[in-house]
């Protein structure tokens, strides 16, 4: 397996003034010639951990990275950078580890045209976010040539930043704005970005979440239905917010009830075989 971290600001001088350090981890077994597959190309998944954009989770990287490995994606996760590093930092570093997963897919063994990004409560703002705007103009004027995603995996995501379901730190640590401004709404709530040429979406929340509301997911399956853009959405009763893998991979023990939102991880494997 290629297991290695990249620091993308020696790669990228252009990040220099917008981030601290964002790394992207490799998890890229190798194929087997052996078998025959010495050519094999792969779907993979660029994982961004979530964190409130506060700091990246250890819970939401390595945990889901073996879980999509053992199902035959390749795996790459973003650590971006957090506050004090505001927006566009963060897409700017998608855009640059996209700009590498392409530069690099005939050694890595990648179907560009099959790659997902995915993200968990902050990091699914991120994800979301980037699904919708990667063709920004902040992203274009360091990345020109920004790549789409061809799907989203959004896991109890941090979406709007309407007064409705918003997470106030997140967003605060996103924009560096104590208050958001209606021009702030407009720019960082996600579901008011979706387009007819948004990627498909995997959603799944908890109703009992009380850190960030079902509500985020709701609305952005909303949007999406009104721009006819296929997704599915998964909402299971029980569990507090952050629960990842949903076992003791990433959480102390949970009871039986809440252990029922693990599923999400049957429901995703079955999405991607028909999806990606």
């Amino acid at each position: 397996m290629l297991h290695e971290t990249f620091h993308l600001k020696k790669i990228y001088p252009a990040l220099a003034d917008l981030s601290n350090d964002p790394t992207l981890t490799t998890y890229l077994p190798y194929n087997l010639s052996e078998m025959g597959r010495q050519d094999q190309k792969h779907p993979a998944v660029l994982l961004c951990p979530g964190g409130g954009y506060l700091f990246c989770s250890q819970r939401e990287d390595e945990p889901i990275a073996l879980k999509l490995l053992s199902w035959g994606y390749r795996v790459f996760i973003l650590n971006y950078s957090c506050t004090p590093c505001h927006f566009p930092a963060q897409l700017c570093e998608v855009a640059a580890a996209m700009d590498m997963i392409h530069k690099n897919a005939e050694a890595w063994h990648i179907d560009v045209n099959r790659i997902a990004i995915m993200g968990f409560s902050a990091g699914g703002h991120l994800a979301g976010h980037y699904s919708n705007s990667y063709n920004c103009p902040e992203v274009r004027a360091i990345f020109p040539d920004s790549k789409a995603v061809a799907a989203s995996i959004l896991c109890y995501p941090v979406i709007t930043a309407e007064q409705i379901g918003c997470h106030v730190s997140t967003m605060q640590n996103l924009t560096g704005h104590t208050e958001l401004s209606d021009a702030d709404i407009a720019n960082y709530s996600v579901e008011k970005l979706v387009t007819e040429q948004t990627p498909p979406a995997f959603i799944w929340h908890t109703a009992a979440d009380d850190v960030v509301p079902v509500v985020n997911s709701l609305l952005y399956a909303q949007a999406l239905a009104a721009h006819g853009v296929s997704f599915a959405l998964h909402i299971y009763p029980h569990g507090r917010h952050g629960l990842s893998t949903v076992d003791t991979m990433s959480c102390e023990p949970l009871d039986d009830h809440t252990q029922h939102a693990g599923q999400w991880l049957i429901a995703l494997k079955d999405w991607l075989e028909v999806t990606l």
